[in-house]
């Protein structure tokens, strides 16, 4: 067991907010930052004092002082560079999704598996502080039994990098699919998922055959179902990545604007919610930024935060229980089974529109 894991970071769009915080949590040494751009490196290693320094991701693979790797590449890259450091023998945190084909999902898992380090899809959406707070429903037994979840994410892409342009709906699916299926304790079985609308201008050949997707699935070794929805282009709505659960005591519903509070109903009685901080479950010295980032002001601004808030407060709580599982030597949540299972819901989903029939979901290696 170690007190120390040695990062670095890959990618420093997005990424760059995790700089700071792992520079700030006493159980990590940010030593290297990636990124192609050798201009771009070193005015960011620069502004944060960071020595190690690539422009070549396989070439930092090879450094022997480097425990772990969190990816933030373009999402064609996180299968392939994933496996690379597993193989490197280096533990994996890497943004969603995991993949964009099942057979790189099964790729990622077989390098897990076979490596034993420890893989972490980092999704934000089950530790944002709506998230924490549904859990914490759920965990006192206020919700009561769960009788059904519902999850969207829609967003308008224009202004995103140019490999969005390709990009089907459910591919990029995992914001929705993730908080519905840590609620409910289980992994997506099967989906039967439509596609509506047309996106204009665009070929359906590059992947964007519809405005919007709406699937159904059915959950593994469990009587719930859940229905997700998910837009990129051409949808007039306001951002929101939402989810809504359904208990038999108690319900939690998403707002309809980001300025509003969600509603808690008390069987027909409905009531907003001021949703609480839970910095309180993270080490002192980076509890900060659960509210604070390095894109909270002015050109810095990343596109997650001027559409997104900053995804929940949930960057420090992602961080801290990634290292903790490396550290602990145990599975992180999501592990490579859960973040396998939660991409693919997407990648079937959008399968099954294409061809309009029912498809299981598979399941992978050894969790069985």
């Amino acid at each position: 067991m170690t007190d120390k894991v040695r990062i670095a970071i890959a990618g420093l769009g997005f990424g760059a907010e995790f700089i700071p915080i792992y520079q700030a949590h006493p159980n990590a040494e940010l030593v290297a930052v990636c990124q192609r751009s050798e201009d771009s490196l070193n005015q960011i290693a620069d502004q944060f004092g960071i020595e190690g320094r690539y422009t070549d991701y396989d070439a930092m693979l090879e450094d022997p002082n480097i425990d772990a790797v969190h990816i933030n590449t373009p999402i064609g890259a996180h299968a392939g560079q994933s496996v690379a450091a597993l193989n490197a023998g280096k533990h994996v945190a890497c943004t969603v999704p995991m993949a964009v084909s099942l057979e790189d999902c099964a790729r990622v898992v077989a390098a897990q598996e076979a490596s034993g380090k420890t893989y972490m899809m980092m999704e934000t959406a089950v530790y944002t502080r709506e998230f924490l707070y549904a859990k914490e429903l759920l965990d006192s037994g206020e919700l009561g039994r769960i009788q059904f979840l519902r999850g969207a994410h829609m967003q308008e892409m224009a202004g995103w990098p140019d490999y969005w342009q390709s990009m089907a709906p459910m591919h990029y699916a995992t914001h929705a699919v993730a908080p519905l299926l840590a609620l409910a304790g289980a992994q997506a079985a099967s989906v039967r998922c439509v596609g509506s609308g047309l996106v204009g201008g665009r070929d359906p050949e590059s992947g964007l055959h519809f405005a919007v997707e709406s699937a159904v699935f059915s959950l593994r070794d469990s009587d719930l179902a859940m229905e997700v929805t998910r837009s990129l282009y051409d949808v007039a709505r306001e951002y929101v990545e939402s989810f809504d659960v359904y208990g038999s005591l108690k319900s939690y519903e998403w707002q309809q604007l980001e300025r509003e509070h969600p509603v808690v109903f008390t069987g027909e009685d409905g009531e907003r919610s001021e949703v609480p901080d839970f910095a309180r479950l993270l080490p002192e010295e980076i509890r900060h930024f659960t509210t604070k980032g390095v894109y909270d002001a002015g050109d810095n601004q990343h596109l997650s935060f001027t559409q997104g808030g900053g995804h929940g407060g949930s960057h420090p709580h992602l961080a801290h229980e990634f290292l903790m599982a490396v550290i602990e030597n145990r599975r992180p949540f999501p592990d490579v089974y859960a973040s396998a299972n939660w991409t693919s819901a997407g990648i079937r989903a959008h399968q099954s529109a294409l061809e309009g029939v029912e498809l299981d979901i598979p399941v992978y290696g050894n969790d069985n």
